[in-house]
């Protein structure tokens, strides 16, 4: 399914008017657009778009109010995918380059710093308050201390639990935050707001699990990144964590996790059990929660498109 097809009939404009918010915010530092075009040519633009479609989903929102911080949304998530692919030492990134491969992981740290300081410059800017700056912060906030969890336990295999509390700071808060912001600013009473809020967490959660799946099981010609990218890195996910569970190479397995050796061999090995049933059943249910969570008070327009996100994030192949 492609994302943005599964979204015309309510959202082209919305997308049009973004892309080029987004161009704006950074076309003038000719160094920072080269190294992060490639980036915004590849994106889903997932969380800028969740955003936009809380915001209008009782009454349409005028695009100055909300482009502004769609486009900070969308320059935090560049700015953390740069930030990730440094830790990780990642090559490519939707099948270009990476700015640390490209320019050497000094310059990649600054560009994602400028990314964070250029998106909270555009919400001081137009004056969204002081609720959306702390939603914000918090926001960056959880990525660094999920990121920091994953670095610090490297080759380390997690418990379930641990698992979870890394991927709700890594992925879920951020994209319901993106639903918390949109309800937000069309002023949505308090119960609509965690209703919409725990659409995104549910959300997350499945859009992660996924990714984890993608990163042994996806094509790496649409997926713009090698198999096992993040086995070889150190990152333990899910479908290993279930594997090793029931596994009969459980022991094997276990060597390869902790070493980032032989990551074919791996594959072979979670092929062989119930693992990824086991992730697509936990993401499956994860939507199922997000769902239930949509408030009956959306425009069917709005409505419909946030179900089709739900049934994108399980169906997606990038």
């Amino acid at each position: 399914m492609n994302f943005v097809a599964a979204l015309n009939d309510v959202a082209a404009k919305n997308l049009r008017v973004l892309e080029e918010h987004i161009r704006k915010a950074i076309v003038k530092d000719s160094f920072i657009f080269e190294a992060c075009e490639p980036l915004f040519k590849g994106g889903k633009r997932l969380r800028p778009m969740l955003f936009l479609l809380c915001a209008n989903s009782k009454t349409d929102c005028p695009p100055e109010k909300t482009m502004p911080l769609a486009t900070a949304l969308e320059l935090i998530h560049t700015a953390s995918l740069v930030h990730d692919d440094i830790i990780d030492t990642s090559k490519k990134r939707r099948g270009v380059e990476t700015a640390n491969s490209k320019y050497g992981a000094q310059i990649a740290v600054l560009v994602g710093d400028y990314l964070f300081a250029k998106a909270f410059q555009l919400v001081a800017e137009n004056n969204y308050g002081a609720q959306v700056q702390l939603i914000l912060s918090k926001l960056v906030k959880n990525l660094c201390v999920g990121e920091i969890m994953q670095d610090r336990s490297l080759f380390e295999v997690p418990t379930l639990t641990e698992y979870y509390t890394r991927i709700n700071l890594k992925t879920a808060i951020f994209l319901s935050s993106c639903c918390r912001l949109g309800a937000i600013v069309s002023k949505m009473d308090n119960h609509e707001v965690e209703n919409l809020t725990a659409y995104g967490s549910g959300l997350g959660l499945a859009f992660q699990i996924i990714d984890d799946l993608l990163d042994f099981f996806g094509d790496e010609k649409i997926t713009g990144k090698p198999r096992g990218g993040d086995l070889k890195s150190g990152v333990i996910t899910l479908p290993v964590i279930r594997a090793l569970e029931i596994s009969d190479e459980a022991s094997t397995l276990r060597k390869i996790a902790t070493s980032g050796a032989d990551v074919e061999a791996a594959i072979k090995i979670i092929q062989a059990t119930d693992a990824v049933d086991y992730c697509r059943t936990r993401a499956e249910a994860h939507i199922e929660s997000a769902r239930v969570n949509l408030p009956f008070t959306l425009k069917t327009s709005v409505a419909l498109a946030l179900e089709q996100i739900a049934d994108f994030i399980v169906d997606r192949t990038r």
